[in-house]
């Protein structure tokens, strides 16, 4: 099983962080912000990643904290639970729809963190999370999981719709790369034999 648990504490936010890349989907999540757990709901179970998440943080400031750190330990955990990466499929795309909105996530498991965001909302609130902040939440994930990931809204109207359609490709983009490829056995995706640099 490729497990691991971060814990990440600073004077804004303390948090801990369980994942099992090899789970069923199995989530326990409380940030402290409503819309930010059923997003981060989404992506444990299309992902079939086991994904327990404490968050405490100064929400009495607004939520941006509480999101970015958030997006840092899940990526930490992700990068640690994925050890050396040999085996895996390690690039993967999907394209979700959700209703009247699609989206586009393309993810290279790659040791390489980049992301490319083009995702608009019409309105910039979502409950009481500001849209401004999902942007924050994949930008930390990227960087602390150390993945290149592309993620595109190609049309939609409802905001909430566009939200939860990035996750859900996100989720199941990351379930194909992180997968196993059996014609790979332990090698490492590279023709330089290391990921990264």
């Amino acid at each position: 099983m490729r497990e691991a648990k971060i814990a990440r504490k600073t004077k804004e936010t303390d948090i801990e962080v369980l994942v099992n890349i090899d789970g069923t989907g199995m989530y326990d999540v409380d940030t402290g912000i409503g819309f930010l757990d059923h997003m981060l709901e989404q992506l444990s179970r299309h992902s079939l990643m086991d994904l327990t998440v404490r968050a405490k943080g100064d929400l009495h400031i607004d939520h941006h904290h509480t999101t970015e750190d958030t997006g840092i330990a899940i990526g930490e955990a992700i990068y640690q639970a994925m050890g050396e990466r040999r085996g895996i499929v390690r690039y993967a795309s999907a394209t979700i729809p959700m209703d009247e909105t699609l989206t586009r996530a393309s993810i290279d498991i790659s040791d390489r963190p980049y992301l490319i965001w083009k995702v608009d909302f019409s309105k910039p609130k979502l409950g009481e999370m500001d849209t401004e902040l999902f942007k924050e939440w994949f930008q930390a994930f990227a960087q602390s999981a150390r993945v290149t990931l592309h993620v595109e809204n190609l049309y939609g109207e409802n905001n909430h719709h566009i939200v939860e359609s990035c996750f859900k490709a996100l989720a199941r983009a990351f379930r194909t790369a992180a997968d196993t490829d059996p014609r790979a056995a332990d090698s490492v995706p590279s023709t330089k034999g290391t990921l990264g640099g």
